[in-house]
Formats: C-alpha cells, sequence, structure tokens
C-alpha cells in the first residue's frame, strides 16, 4: 500500500460522492435545518424545556447549538454517517465495478483505505456543517448572552463558545465508531440498504436500551452513550471523564469494525 495509490483512490471516491444527489441533500439540510429551528423558535412562545438547555435557546445564542446537538446527536448524526459509509462498497456490488477498482496499480488495501478516509471525510465534514451551522443560527438569531451552566454557573461568551466546540467536538469518535460499523456491514452484506438501515436501527435500539435501569457496565458499553458524554463538559467544573470513556468505546467500535470489514474484503473472490 503506497500514499500516491491511496490518495488516487480517495480522488476517485471523492468525484463520485460530489456527483451525488444524496450527498448534497444531506449537507444542505445540514447547513439549512439549524438556521429553520433558530427561525421557529424566535416567533413561536414555547420552547423545548424537556430537552437539555432548551429554555435558554431564547436567552443565548450557545444554548442552540447544543440543543441541535442533544437532537441530532441520538437521532440524525447515525443516518448521515450510514448513508456513505453503508454505500460505499456495496456500490460496488451494486454496479459491478470492482474489477475496475482492482488493478494491477491499484491493490485491495489502497481501495480499502481510500474508501474509509472518504467515507469517514464525509462523516466529519457533515459534523463540521451541522456544529457550524448551530453555531450562526443561535449568534445571529439571539446573540452573545452569556450561558448558564448545567450547575447553574454563568459561562461567560468566550467560556461558552469553548465549551460548545468542545461538545460537539466530542462527538466524533462515536460518529466514526457507528460509520465504521456501516462499512463493515457494507463489506459483509453487499447490500446498501441493510448496511445503511442496519446501523440506524442498532442505534435506536441502544439509545432505547439507554433509557431502561440496568447495569452500568452494559450502558457504558453502548456507543449511544458516547453521544451524550459532552454534558460533562457543560457541567462547572466541567468533568471529562464520560468523554474519555465514550471515546474509549468508540475507539473499539471504530477498530473491530474496521478489522471485520478488511478481512471480508481481503477474502472476497472478486474475480470470479
Amino acid at each position: 500500500m503506497t500514499l500516491r495509490g491511496v490518495t488516487a483512490v480517495i480522488g476517485v471516491e471523492r468525484a463520485k460522492l460530489s456527483a451525488q444527489i444524496k450527498v448534497r441533500l444531506v449537507l444542505a439540510a445540514c447547513f439549512a435545518g439549524p438556521f429553520v429551528f433558530a427561525a421557529a423558535m424566535r416567533v413561536q412562545s414555547s420552547t423545548p424545556d424537556d430537552t437539555l438547555f432548551g429554555r435558554a435557546v431564547n436567552e443565548s445564542g450557545f444554548a442552540l447549538p447544543l440543543v441541535v446537538l442533544g437532537f441530532t446527536a441520538f437521532w440524525a448524526l447515525p443516518v448521515v454517517a450510514s448513508i456513505v459509509a453503508g454505500d460505499v462498497f456495496a456500490a460496488e456490488d451494486r454496479h459491478g465495478t470492482w474489477k475496475l477498482l482492482l488493478t494491477r496499480s491499484r491493490t485491495r488495501s489502497e481501495v480499502f483505505a481510500g474508501k474509509v478516509a472518504a467515507a469517514l471525510a464525509f462523516s466529519s465534514i457533515a459534523l463540521l456543517v451541522t456544529a457550524a451551522s448551530s453555531v450562526a443560527a443561535g449568534l445571529i438569531f439571539v446573540g452573545f448572552e452569556p450561558l448558564v451552566s448545567l450547575s447553574g454557573a454563568l459561562l461567560q461568551p468566550s467560556q461558552a463558545m469553548t465549551r460548545v466546540v468542545l461538545a460537539w467536538a466530542s462527538v466524533l469518535p462515536p460518529l466514526s465508531g457507528i460509520s465504521a460499523v456501516a462499512m463493515a456491514l457494507s463489506v459483509v452484506t453487499r447490500n446498501s440498504a441493510a448496511a445503511i438501515g442496519l446501523p440506524v436501527v442498532a442505534a435506536l435500539t441502544m439509545q432505547l436500551c439507554a433509557l431502561i435501569d440496568g447495569p452500568a457496565l452494559t450502558h457504558r458499553l453502548l456507543i449511544t452513550s458516547a453521544f451524550g458524554a459532552w454534558h460533562g463538559l457543560l457541567a462547572e467544573p466541567a468533568y471529562y471523564g464520560p468523554v474519555r470513556q465514550g471515546t474509549l468505546i468508540s475507539g473499539i467500535y471504530f477498530a473491530v469494525g474496521l478489522a471485520i470489514a478488511y478481512r471480508a474484503l481481503d477474502r472476497r473472490d472478486i474475480a470470479g
């Protein structure tokens, strides 16, 4: 495997993704969604009081990106990650194009690494677009007022911005873990629908399991727990234990998912 070969595959995957309407629509939704939500909050008197920072959504511009994060982390980001990761390998089976990719100049390892990099890049870009749009919408529609933390302490704008950025960054590891699981299913099942749908169903099931009383260890092993680890960052003082723990669990999902995907692709008889 060479860097040149991996870079070439990344370039091909980038061009393919750029041409897909679903990719454009997802990124457009990631950008427009927070603005639509912010506008809706400004024209109605009620607020999402049942969510963290929901009561402050019209009082501080830094509360809105946290409300958006609380919703998207559990219900939207797993879908966003799976849309590309679940299709990146299965699409070659659907179109019968594996033989065009695996030539003498491009090995399976290079194709695998390039596709993984492209899928992870899309997930990261979608997360970045959503985060930046949420912050911009909050500051434009509400303003730079201080934010009351979960401990009741008042966070000045500079402190609040730092916590918001860290909160959004903390969901990148579990997002990558979900992407790896989707890629493993994409290789194993060779079916885009299954590889996109199963990780989403699994994430929703884990989320429901987290709401049920059970052993603490079981809850920690759920990758969805990492999506809510940012709560500790908005306490005063902030505590980072859940983020570290969630990152570790996400790393296990990521490593196992990619190992299964690579092993399955390496054992495939493409020529057959």
